[in-house]
């Protein structure tokens, strides 16, 4: 069947809907009528194969406890194996209802009480609240900005903190968010390498597997070396690819039995089993239906990135982009303009009228930064460019 929602710059209204990037500005705090680019969905309407798939299902009518049957598992296998190149057992997979609800599945089963955690800030900020709600400590081994505008990871500073707080778990962000770093494969080496060392399971959030720009290539931690399948827990999902969020889907790769158990047996402790049926409907969907909008959805993005590369060139040079190799939100440096964190919010929010996501709460190293969602139609992203324009005109 043909794919028809492959023009993404008409704009669909959202507000109205409850929908969480749209309809909560006043119950945040922030003014009416800001223009969100924060929260990490996409403006647009998913595949209509998926939609076909779940009003095919609606019309069934009934909508029971659901569990998935074989075909699940080898649809999933097949997504991975085709456009990562990893291979899985059926039996390594255990389904949640979102990657955060795994990250903390995790801390609970692999950490005591005031254990450290370690994480890369700055960093999806569930991360960090994941940590301390479950009463654990946060440690940062903070990524390094350097000279080619990249971020970097510090390894001796990895490696010694792993010693010095006797870390038994680390949250890896694959790609990188907000930082849009896809790491290499040299790079994953050596975490690999370090955390085998030192006896460290690792929980690998590779969600965002699916959005990397062209000339990079996203490679799944658990692929690098085949010991790491005895330490490593990766966390996929078609939620972002898709623009599935609300529906609750993922697939969470656990191959070390004990691991695995220790997992579930958190899941059953929460008192969670069966997945949202409609999830289930549109992960199948998505996963053997969805090929031709994703690559047209990639395809926009890039488009979308060129746009805010040239404008920040041509409009607005004292913000820098930090260049993106993977995701759709984009880390914007706005230290150039001299701004204290109050300041720079102020001027997102009040002067420019936007709902982005503020650097500082990625952690410390993130102040001075904001973060912005570019899963828009082409329209929206440049009245929100031309709202920061104006807001840095009037300083």
């Amino acid at each position: 069947m043909e794919e028809k929602n492959i023009h993404f710059d008409e704009i669909v209204e959202r507000r109205n809907t409850d929908c969480l990037k749209y309809d909560f500005a006043v119950r945040r705090g922030l003014p009416e009528g800001v223009l969100p680019l924060w929260v990490a969905d996409m403006d647009f309407p998913t595949s209509s194969l998926i939609l076909d798939a779940l009003q095919e299902r609606v019309a069934h009518g009934i909508f029971g406890y659901t569990e998935t049957q074989e075909n699940y598992t080898e649809i999933v296998a097949a997504w991975l194996k085709k456009h990562h190149g990893m291979e899985i057992k059926s039996n390594w997979l255990v389904k949640t209802p979102g990657v955060v609800f795994a990250l903390a599945m995790a801390v609970k089963a692999y950490t005591e009480v005031g254990d450290a955690v370690l994480i890369q800030q700055p960093v999806y900020y569930p991360f960090t609240e994941v940590i301390e709600d479950n009463n654990r400590k946060v440690i940062s081994n903070d990524l390094v900005l350097l000279e080619d505008g990249k971020y970097h990871i510090d390894f001796d500073d990895l490696e010694s903190k792993i010693v010095l707080y006797g870390i038994k778990l680390f949250l890896l962000c694959s790609p990188h968010n907000p930082v849009g770093r896809v790491w290499t494969l040299e790079e994953l080496q050596r975490i690999g390498e370090i955390c085998l060392k030192h006896h460290v399971i690792i929980v690998s959030d590779e969600i965002h597997e699916d959005f990397v720009f062209k000339g990079y290539r996203h490679t799944p931690l658990v692929t690098v070396d085949e010991r790491l399948q005895e330490i490593c827990i990766t966390c996929t999902s078609p939620a972002k690819t898709f623009n599935l969020a609300g529906l609750q889907i993922s697939n969470i790769i656990i191959p070390n039995v004990t691991l695995r158990r220790a997992f579930r047996k958190q899941i059953a402790a929460a008192g969670y089993s069966q997945l949202n049926t409609m999830g289930i409907v549109a992960c199948e969907a998505a996963y053997t239906k969805g090929e031709d909008w994703y690559h047209a959805v990639m395809d926009y993005l890039e488009e979308n990135l060129k746009y805010v590369r040239d404008y920040l060139k041509q409009e607005l040079p004292q913000i820098k982009l930090i260049e993106p190799e993977g995701t759709y939100l984009i880390w914007l440096d706005f230290r150039g303009l001299g701004l204290n964190n109050q300041e720079l919010e102020d001027l997102i929010i009040h002067k420019a009228g936007l709902w982005l996501d503020s650097g500082a709460i990625f952690g410390k190293v993130g102040q001075g930064f904001q973060r912005i969602n570019i899963a828009t139609s082409r329209s929206i992203l440049e009245e929100a460019l031309g709202k920061i324009k104006v807001a840095v005109q009037s300083l």
